[in-house]
């Protein structure tokens, strides 16, 4: 089997790739990347392809899916008070201004 054949993996795990190369490309990195770096991540959580037989498979584990949820908002956290009001006041009216 050629290096970066995906016979060998489910339809989840072909699922969960597409997703996550989706939100990586909506931050602006290529498509090329984006697919590089979701099936990296996909191979870390599943152990790689799982397509050979029932019950043969590994658990997922959640390991970056976690890690991202917990890293999450902790830049904007970590600005003081003043900085994110006035952040959402700007936004709230960029939305405003948008919609009319």
């Amino acid at each position: 089997m050629p290096r970066g054949d995906k016979s060998k993996y489910t339809s989840k795990q072909d699922r969960k790739a597409d997703h996550i190369a989706e939100g990586y490309e909506k931050r602006g990195i290529s498509h090329k990347e984006a697919e590089r770096r979701a099936w990296a991540t996909v191979n870390k959580e599943s152990g790689g392809g799982n397509k050979s037989g029932s019950g043969r498979g590994k658990k997922d584990t959640k390991v970056s899916s976690r890690k991202g949820g917990k890293l999450g908002g902790r830049a904007a956290a970590a600005r003081p008070k003043a900085v994110r009001s006035a952040s959402a006041r700007k936004a709230a009216a960029t939305r405003k201004r948008r919609a009319a």
